[in-house]
């Protein structure tokens, strides 16, 4: 059975940084992408980053430029490094690893106070 568990979430104020992380553990084969997702009140999830395998990051045009995805393949762990964080990121923050299947984190609250 395969647990990605996530960390990282909390509190901060318009311009602070977080750092989320996302651990990857039990039966999991050849990792290939992983990324994250968000999900604000009363919207629909949202794509924010994704890395491949071999190191390529893609980024919604929304964080870009403030927000950084990377991984540790020897940990199975991705981060997400976000910066200069507007109220406008308040959201649920999901990872996902895609294998043979994918899968999801149960997802971490990040909160930006104005």
């Amino acid at each position: 059975q395969v647990q990605l568990v996530e960390s990282g979430g909390g509190l901060v104020q318009a311009g602070g940084s977080l750092r989320l992380s996302c651990a990857a553990s039990g039966s999991i084969f050849s990792i290939n992408a992983m990324g994250w997702y968000r999900q604000a009140p009363g919207k629909q999830r949202e794509w924010v980053a994704t890395i491949t395998s071999g190191g390529s990051t893609n980024y919604a045009d929304s964080v870009k430029g403030r927000f950084t995805i990377s991984r540790d393949n020897a940990k199975n762990t991705v981060y997400l490094q976000m910066n200069s964080l507007k109220p406008e990121d308040t959201a649920v923050y999901y990872c996902n690893v895609e294998s043979l299947v994918l899968y999801w984190g149960q997802g971490t609250q990040v909160t930006v106070s104005s």
